[in-house]
């Protein structure tokens, strides 16, 4: 079955935070470690994994997508921190 992603990115020094989703979280992460994801992570170099959630269908994901933009800034971290407490990045690829 096909899996969908919901995704946390961030830049080294987490002060920024990128949400988004995907049926390929490996492809888009190394599209967005090589500049050729969004233009937002590029500008502020969003490319570190820090915290992903996996769905079984698209309209879960992208819908969860949409909430979590909504959220604050705060809020993203605490969900973050549940289990990635150090906010490491998270080698995927």
């Amino acid at each position: 079955m096909k899996k969908y992603y919901c995704y946390i990115l961030s830049n080294k020094n987490r002060t920024v935070l990128y949400v988004g989703y995907t049926d390929n979280i490996k492809r888009r992460v190394l599209q967005h470690k090589q500049g050729n994801g969004a233009l937002f992570t590029k500008k502020y170099n969003v490319a570190d994994l820090i915290f992903y959630e996996e769905y079984d269908n698209s309209k879960e994901a992208r819908d969860r997508e949409r909430q979590l933009k909504n959220w604050h800034k705060e809020w993203k971290l605490n969900l973050i921190k549940v289990s990635n407490p150090s906010l490491n990045s998270i080698n995927i690829i």
